[in-house]
Protein backbone atom coordinates (compact mmCIF):
# COMPACT_ATOMS: atom_id res chain seq x y z
CA UNK A 1 0.00 0.00 0.00
CA UNK A 2 1.42 3.25 -0.69
CA UNK A 3 1.70 6.31 1.32
CA UNK A 4 -0.68 8.19 -0.56
CA UNK A 5 -3.34 5.22 -0.62
CA UNK A 6 -2.52 5.02 3.29
CA UNK A 7 -3.35 8.61 3.92
CA UNK A 8 -6.60 8.23 2.05
CA UNK A 9 -7.88 4.96 4.12
CA UNK A 10 -9.12 5.26 7.60
CA UNK A 11 -6.54 5.11 10.39
CA UNK A 12 -7.78 1.76 11.79
CA UNK A 13 -6.49 0.52 8.52
CA UNK A 14 -4.07 1.87 7.80
CA UNK A 15 -2.73 0.25 11.46
CA UNK A 16 -3.83 -3.25 10.76
CA UNK A 17 -1.99 -3.41 7.49
CA UNK A 18 1.32 -2.29 9.42
CA UNK A 19 0.28 -4.83 12.11
CA UNK A 20 0.19 -7.37 9.43
CA UNK A 21 3.53 -6.55 7.89
CA UNK A 22 5.67 -6.83 10.91
CA UNK A 23 4.00 -9.87 12.14
CA UNK A 24 5.06 -11.43 8.63
CA UNK A 25 8.55 -9.57 9.37
CA UNK A 26 8.84 -11.33 12.45
CA UNK A 27 7.83 -14.55 11.53
CA UNK A 28 10.00 -14.59 8.72
CA UNK A 29 13.40 -13.73 11.04
CA UNK A 30 11.87 -16.78 13.47
CA UNK A 31 12.02 -18.98 10.31
CA UNK A 32 15.92 -17.58 9.38
CA UNK A 33 16.62 -18.20 12.87
CA UNK A 34 15.78 -21.43 13.33
CA UNK A 35 17.07 -22.64 9.67
CA UNK A 36 20.36 -21.00 11.05
CA UNK A 37 20.16 -22.82 14.16
CA UNK A 38 19.50 -26.40 12.69
CA UNK A 39 22.45 -25.73 9.87
CA UNK A 40 24.84 -24.93 12.77
CA UNK A 41 23.74 -27.25 15.12
CA UNK A 42 23.65 -30.33 12.83
CA UNK A 43 25.93 -29.28 10.16
CA UNK A 44 28.58 -26.49 10.68
CA UNK A 45 29.35 -27.32 14.42
CA UNK A 46 30.04 -31.06 13.93
CA UNK A 47 32.35 -30.87 10.89
CA UNK A 48 34.14 -28.04 12.98
CA UNK A 49 34.42 -30.68 15.73
CA UNK A 50 35.47 -33.49 13.25
CA UNK A 51 38.27 -31.25 12.42
CA UNK A 52 39.37 -30.90 15.79
CA UNK A 53 39.52 -34.21 16.86
CA UNK A 54 41.34 -35.28 13.79
CA UNK A 55 44.54 -32.66 14.95
CA UNK A 56 43.67 -33.64 18.60
CA UNK A 57 44.05 -37.55 18.53
CA UNK A 58 45.73 -37.80 22.24
CA UNK A 59 41.98 -36.06 23.38
CA UNK A 60 39.88 -39.20 21.63
CA UNK A 61 40.74 -41.70 24.37
CA UNK A 62 40.78 -45.66 23.87
CA UNK A 63 38.36 -48.51 23.94
CA UNK A 64 37.22 -47.07 27.70
CA UNK A 65 35.12 -44.36 26.67
CA UNK A 66 32.47 -44.64 22.92
CA UNK A 67 32.92 -41.80 20.81
CA UNK A 68 30.48 -40.05 18.63
CA UNK A 69 30.34 -39.82 15.62
CA UNK A 70 32.10 -36.33 14.86
CA UNK A 71 34.31 -37.30 16.90
CA UNK A 72 34.18 -36.52 20.68
CA UNK A 73 34.25 -38.75 23.79
CA UNK A 74 31.15 -40.10 24.21
CA UNK A 75 29.46 -42.36 27.61
CA UNK A 76 31.90 -44.59 28.91
CA UNK A 77 31.98 -47.82 29.18
CA UNK A 78 31.46 -49.38 32.30
CA UNK A 79 29.73 -52.81 31.36
CA UNK A 80 30.54 -56.44 29.93
CA UNK A 81 28.06 -59.23 29.34
CA UNK A 82 29.33 -62.63 28.64
CA UNK A 83 26.88 -65.08 26.04
CA UNK A 84 25.53 -65.22 22.75
CA UNK A 85 23.56 -62.32 21.06
CA UNK A 86 20.52 -64.52 21.69
CA UNK A 87 21.07 -64.91 25.39
CA UNK A 88 21.89 -60.82 25.83
CA UNK A 89 18.59 -59.97 24.18
CA UNK A 90 16.70 -62.86 26.07
CA UNK A 91 18.20 -62.08 29.50
CA UNK A 92 17.54 -57.70 29.11
CA UNK A 93 14.05 -58.64 27.99
CA UNK A 94 13.35 -60.93 30.86
CA UNK A 95 14.83 -58.09 33.33
CA UNK A 96 12.56 -55.48 32.15
CA UNK A 97 14.46 -53.91 29.55
CA UNK A 98 13.08 -52.93 26.22
CA UNK A 99 14.95 -53.18 22.83
CA UNK A 100 15.74 -49.57 21.39
CA UNK A 101 14.42 -48.15 18.05
CA UNK A 102 17.14 -47.28 15.86
CA UNK A 103 17.41 -43.35 14.54
CA UNK A 104 15.40 -42.07 12.08
CA UNK A 105 13.85 -38.90 11.11
CA UNK A 106 10.17 -41.31 11.94
CA UNK A 107 11.17 -41.76 15.63
CA UNK A 108 12.90 -38.75 15.98
CA UNK A 109 10.32 -36.61 15.37
CA UNK A 110 8.24 -39.39 17.27
CA UNK A 111 10.61 -38.89 20.33
CA UNK A 112 10.37 -35.00 20.68
CA UNK A 113 6.21 -35.27 20.56
CA UNK A 114 6.10 -38.06 23.19
CA UNK A 115 8.78 -35.45 25.19
CA UNK A 116 6.49 -33.03 24.92
CA UNK A 117 3.23 -34.40 25.48
CA UNK A 118 4.89 -36.94 28.40
CA UNK A 119 3.61 -40.10 26.41
CA UNK A 120 5.49 -43.26 27.17
CA UNK A 121 7.36 -45.03 24.35
CA UNK A 122 9.06 -47.94 25.81
CA UNK A 123 10.58 -48.29 22.19
CA UNK A 124 11.96 -44.67 21.57
CA UNK A 125 15.03 -44.57 19.71
CA UNK A 126 18.70 -44.18 21.01
CA UNK A 127 21.18 -41.98 19.17
CA UNK A 128 24.35 -43.66 17.67
CA UNK A 129 27.81 -44.02 20.06
CA UNK A 130 31.04 -45.76 18.48
CA UNK A 131 33.76 -48.39 19.75
CA UNK A 132 35.57 -50.51 17.65
CA UNK A 133 34.80 -48.00 15.22
CA UNK A 134 31.00 -48.63 14.73
CA UNK A 135 28.04 -47.79 15.87
CA UNK A 136 26.61 -49.85 18.86
CA UNK A 137 25.66 -53.45 17.90
CA UNK A 138 22.05 -53.44 20.28
CA UNK A 139 20.52 -51.21 22.33
CA UNK A 140 17.92 -51.25 25.49
CA UNK A 141 16.25 -48.97 27.85
CA UNK A 142 13.89 -48.76 30.79
CA UNK A 143 11.52 -45.38 30.35
CA UNK A 144 10.87 -43.58 34.06
CA UNK A 145 7.56 -42.31 34.06
CA UNK A 146 4.70 -41.32 31.37
CA UNK A 147 7.54 -39.35 29.08
CA UNK A 148 10.73 -40.34 27.05
CA UNK A 149 13.07 -37.49 28.75
CA UNK A 150 13.93 -39.74 31.56
CA UNK A 151 15.19 -43.09 31.00
CA UNK A 152 17.81 -45.83 31.65
CA UNK A 153 19.29 -46.78 28.59
CA UNK A 154 22.46 -48.92 27.87
CA UNK A 155 23.83 -49.52 24.25
CA UNK A 156 26.31 -53.05 23.89
CA UNK A 157 29.30 -53.83 21.12
CA UNK A 158 29.79 -57.40 20.11
CA UNK A 159 33.89 -57.12 20.81
CA UNK A 160 36.84 -60.00 20.24
CA UNK A 161 37.24 -61.26 23.78
CA UNK A 162 35.88 -64.17 24.86
CA UNK A 163 34.49 -65.20 28.61
CA UNK A 164 34.37 -68.94 29.55
CA UNK A 165 33.96 -69.53 25.70
CA UNK A 166 31.20 -66.91 24.84
CA UNK A 167 31.54 -63.36 23.09
CA UNK A 168 31.48 -60.71 25.42
CA UNK A 169 29.51 -57.59 24.54
CA UNK A 170 30.46 -54.04 26.21
CA UNK A 171 28.35 -51.51 27.16
CA UNK A 172 27.89 -48.07 28.39
CA UNK A 173 25.63 -47.56 30.43
CA UNK A 174 23.74 -44.34 31.65
CA UNK A 175 20.46 -42.49 33.03
CA UNK A 176 18.84 -39.82 30.72
CA UNK A 177 17.90 -37.25 33.40
CA UNK A 178 16.19 -34.50 30.82
CA UNK A 179 15.87 -33.75 27.14
CA UNK A 180 17.63 -30.53 26.20
CA UNK A 181 20.27 -28.54 23.79
CA UNK A 182 23.72 -30.35 23.55
CA UNK A 183 26.07 -28.00 25.44
CA UNK A 184 28.88 -29.05 22.41
CA UNK A 185 26.98 -29.05 19.04
CA UNK A 186 23.71 -27.02 19.78
CA UNK A 187 21.67 -30.30 18.48
CA UNK A 188 18.34 -31.86 20.59
CA UNK A 189 19.79 -34.41 23.00
CA UNK A 190 19.25 -36.21 26.23
CA UNK A 191 21.22 -35.12 29.26
CA UNK A 192 22.88 -37.88 31.23
CA UNK A 193 23.28 -38.00 34.80
CA UNK A 194 26.65 -37.96 36.14
CA UNK A 195 26.55 -41.34 38.46
CA UNK A 196 27.49 -43.47 35.52
CA UNK A 197 27.97 -46.55 38.46
CA UNK A 198 24.60 -46.49 39.40
CA UNK A 199 23.46 -47.48 36.12
CA UNK A 200 25.95 -50.02 35.71
CA UNK A 201 25.13 -51.48 39.32
CA UNK A 202 21.36 -51.51 38.03
CA UNK A 203 21.88 -53.84 35.11
CA UNK A 204 23.94 -56.26 37.22
CA UNK A 205 21.18 -56.78 40.02
CA UNK A 206 18.44 -57.01 37.86
CA UNK A 207 20.31 -59.50 35.64
CA UNK A 208 20.57 -61.57 39.32
CA UNK A 209 17.03 -61.25 40.00
CA UNK A 210 15.79 -63.01 37.06
CA UNK A 211 17.98 -65.80 37.31
CA UNK A 212 20.20 -65.00 33.93
CA UNK A 213 23.37 -64.85 36.22
CA UNK A 214 25.95 -67.26 36.55
CA UNK A 215 28.75 -65.11 38.53
CA UNK A 216 29.44 -61.55 38.20
CA UNK A 217 33.22 -60.30 38.38
CA UNK A 218 35.19 -56.52 38.38
CA UNK A 219 38.50 -55.72 36.99
CA UNK A 220 39.49 -52.95 39.14
CA UNK A 221 41.20 -49.51 37.34
CA UNK A 222 39.66 -50.16 33.87
CA UNK A 223 38.88 -46.68 33.87
CA UNK A 224 42.20 -44.58 34.07
CA UNK A 225 40.35 -41.35 34.52
CA UNK A 226 37.68 -41.17 36.87
CA UNK A 227 35.69 -38.40 35.00
CA UNK A 228 34.75 -36.66 32.48
CA UNK A 229 32.17 -35.34 29.83
CA UNK A 230 30.74 -37.16 26.93
CA UNK A 231 29.70 -35.86 23.62
CA UNK A 232 26.68 -33.60 25.12
CA UNK A 233 29.23 -31.94 27.49
CA UNK A 234 27.38 -33.71 30.27
CA UNK A 235 30.10 -34.56 33.25
CA UNK A 236 30.47 -38.30 34.19
CA UNK A 237 32.19 -40.34 37.52
CA UNK A 238 33.49 -43.61 38.05
CA UNK A 239 34.91 -45.46 40.17
CA UNK A 240 36.77 -47.03 37.32
CA UNK A 241 35.72 -50.41 37.82
CA UNK A 242 34.44 -52.37 35.15
CA UNK A 243 31.40 -55.20 36.08
CA UNK A 244 31.60 -58.22 34.05
CA UNK A 245 28.43 -60.36 33.86
CA UNK A 246 28.26 -63.81 33.00
CA UNK A 247 25.46 -64.85 31.55
CA UNK A 248 23.65 -68.64 32.46
CA UNK A 249 23.46 -70.79 29.20
CA UNK A 250 19.80 -70.22 29.20
CA UNK A 251 19.30 -70.03 25.53
CA UNK A 252 16.62 -72.29 25.01
CA UNK A 253 14.34 -70.60 27.01
CA UNK A 254 11.85 -68.09 24.71
CA UNK A 255 11.69 -64.20 25.45
CA UNK A 256 9.21 -63.39 28.35
CA UNK A 257 6.99 -60.75 27.29
CA UNK A 258 7.45 -57.17 27.65
CA UNK A 259 6.30 -55.76 30.81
Amino acid sequence: MSQESESKAPAGNVAEARRRRWRLAAWKLILWLLVAWAAAAYLLVPWLWKIYFRHHRALTGVDRVTHTGDGHPGDPVNISVAGTETQVIQAMIAAGWYPADPITFRSSVRIAVDSVFRRPDDEAPVSSLYLFGRKQDLAFEQPVGNSPRQRHHVRFWHSEERESGRPMWLGAATFDERVGLSYTTGEVTHHIGPNVDAERDRIANELEKVDRVQEVYWINDFHPRLEGRNGGGDPWHTDGRLAVVVLKDRSDVPPQEKR
